[in-house]
C-alpha cells in the first residue's frame, strides 16, 4: 500500500528511493499519512513470509507447542499478555538465528529486561529503534511490527537468503472468444457474412428462376427476358436511405490481443517515463521536506536533553518519593495483617466472655432465688406427714397382727383345755 509511506507518489516511491521486497518494509514513518495506520499491517504480512523462508513453523513453533499466529497477529490487540509473552519469544528466537547468543525469556521474567535487552540486540544490528521501550510492553502496535521485520531480515542476513528476481510461467496462448459487436465486424465475420450473402443470392435466383418458368410463357424470347432482369425499379432515395442505415455495419475494425507481450513493454514504457516525470518534479519537495524533518528532529532532541537536564532532581526526588511510598504500603499490608489476626483472636475471647457471663447469670439467679427453698421445705412438710401416716398404718397393722396373735393363741388353749376335761370326767365316773 502506497499510502502508508510518507509521502505518496505515482509509483509509490517512499522518499525518492525504490525499495524491494525485503528491503526496508519495516522501516520507521517519519511524516505520518492518511494511511499510516494501516503500514503495520503490510508490515506484519511481510514478517509472516519472512518467518516462513526461516522455517519458523518447524523450529520454532513446534518446539515450543504454539500455534501458528495470523497474517495479523501482532497488528490487532487480541490478548496483551499472551502477545507480549510471544513478541519475546519470537524475538529471542531470531536473534539466536541472526547469530547472536541470546536466553529465551521466561514467563515471570521483568518485561522492563526483557525489552531492554531486545532493543539493545536491535541496535547491535545497526537499526534505529527512536522510540520508549515501554511501546513493546502492549504486544502489538506497529513498533512490535518493526522490530521484529528488523530481526528476521538481520536473520535472512545471517543465513546468506537473498531476493531473486521472480521467473514467470510461459504461458500458453488460448483462443479467446472475442464477442462480436452490433457496430463492429472482425474481418472473418465479414467473409462470413459475404459467404451467407452469395448462398442467399444463389437461393433466390433459383427461385426467381422457377417462379418466372411458372408464370411467364416459354416463348418468351432472350431479349426480353434480358430487358426484365436489368431493368431497375428502385427508387434513388430510398437506395440512399439504405445505405446510410447499412453503412455503420459494414465498419470493419482489428481488435488487438491483450495478452500481447509488446502491449505490455509499451505499458511498462509509458509508466517508466510518467514516474521519472513525476520524480522530477517531487524530488525537490521530498528534499525540503527531508531537511524539515531533520531540523524539527535535532530540535525535538535538544528540548529533550534540555528538559531532562532541568528536571533530573525532580525526578531523582520523585523515585525516592515512589520508593518510600512502596515501603509504607508494605508497612501498611503488615500491621493490616496483624490488626486482622488480633481482631479474629478478640472476637474469639469476646465469645468466650459472653458465654462465661451467661453461666454466672444463671448460677447467680438460681443462687438468690428462694422459690428451691419453699419447694424444699414443703417436700419435707410432705415427707414428714406421709412418715406420720406411714407410722400410724405400721402401728394398726402390727397391733392388727397381735390381736391376731393374741386371737390364734387363745384358741390354742381352749383346744387344748377342751381336750383335758372329758378325759378326767371319764375318769371319776
Amino acid at each position: 500500500m502506497a499510502a502508508a509511506t510518507a509521502v505518496v507518489t505515482p509509483s509509490g516511491l517512499d522518499d525518492g528511493v525504490s525499495r524491494s521486497r525485503g528491503e526496508g518494509a519495516g522501516e520507521m514513518v517519519v511524516e505520518r499519512g492518511p494511511g499510516a495506520a494501516y503500514h503495520m499491517f503490510v508490515v506484519m504480512e511481510d514478517l509472516v513470509e519472512k518467518l516462513k523462508l526461516l522455517r519458523y513453523e518447524e523450529e520454532f513453533l513446534r518446539k515450543n507447542n504454539m500455534k501458528p499466529p495470523s497474517r495479523h497477529y501482532f497488528a490487532l490487540p487480541t490478548n496483551p499478555g499472551e502477545q507480549f509473552y510471544m513478541f519475546c519469544t519470537l524475538a529471542a528466537w531470531l536473534i539466536n538465528k541472526a547469530g547472536r547468543p541470546f536466553e529465551q525469556p521466561q514467563e515471570y521474567d521483568d518485561p522492563n529486561a526483557t525489552v531492554s535487552n531486545i532493543l539493545s540486540e536491535l541496535r547491535s544490528f545497526g537499526r534505529t529503534a527512536d522510540f520508549p521501550p515501554s511501546k513493546l510492553k502492549s504486544g502489538y502496535g506497529e513498533h512490535i511490527c518493526y522490530v521484529l521485520d528488523c530481526l528476521a531480515e538481520e536473520a535472512l542476513k545471517y543465513i546468506g537468503f537473498t531476493w531473486k528476481r521472480p521467473t514467470y510461467p510461459v504461458e500458453e496462448l488460448e483462443e479467446e472468444t472475442v464477442p462480436v459487436d452490433d457496430a463492429e465486424l472482425t474481418l472473418n465475420k465479414v467473409d462470413e457474412d459475404f459467404v451467407e450473402e452469395e448462398t442467399d443470392n444463389e437461393e433466390n435466383f433459383i427461385d426467381l428462376n422457377v417462379l418466372k418458368a411458372q408464370t411467364f410463357r416459354l416463348d418468351m424470347n432472350e431479349s426480353a427476358k434480358q430487358e426484365d432482369i436489368l431493368e431497375s425499379t428502385t427508387d434513388a432515395a430510398e437506395w440512399s436511405l439504405e445505405v446510410e442505415r447499412v453503412l455503420p455495419q459494414l465498419k470493419v475494425t482489428i481488435r488487438t490481443d491483450n495478452k500481447d507481450w509488446r502491449v505490455h513493454v509499451d505499458q511498462m514504457h509509458q509508466h517508466k517515463s510518467g514516474i521519472e516525470s513525476a520524480l522530477k518534479e517531487t524530488k525537490g519537495f521530498l528534499d525540503k521536506l527531508h531537511s524539515e524533518i531533520s531540523r524539527t528532529l535535532e530540535k525535538i532532541g535538544s528540548r529533550e536533553k534540555y528538559i531532562n537536564n532541568q528536571l533530573e532532581h525532580l525526578v531523582q526526588e520523585y523515585r525516592a518519593a515512589q520508593a518510600q511510598l512502596s515501603e509504607a504500603r508494605e508497612r501498611y499490608q503488615q500491621g493490616n495483617g496483624g490488626v486482622t489476626e488480633r481482631t479474629r483472636l478478640l472476637s474469639e475471647v469476646t465469645e468466650e466472655l459472653e458465654k462465661v457471663k451467661q453461666e454466672m447469670e444463671e448460677k447467680g439467679s438460681s443462687m438468690t432465688d428462694g422459690a428451691p427453698l419453699v419447694k424444699i421445705k414443703q417436700s419435707l412438710t410432705k415427707l414428714k406427714q406421709e412418715t406420720v401416716q406411714m407410722d400410724i398404718r405400721i402401728g394398726v397393722v402390727e397391733h392388727t397382727l397381735l390381736q391376731s396373735k393374741l386371737k390364734e393363741k387363745s384358741n390354742m388353749t381352749r383346744d387344748m383345755h377342751a381336750t383335758i376335761i372329758p378325759e378326767s370326767t371319764i375318769g371319776s365316773y
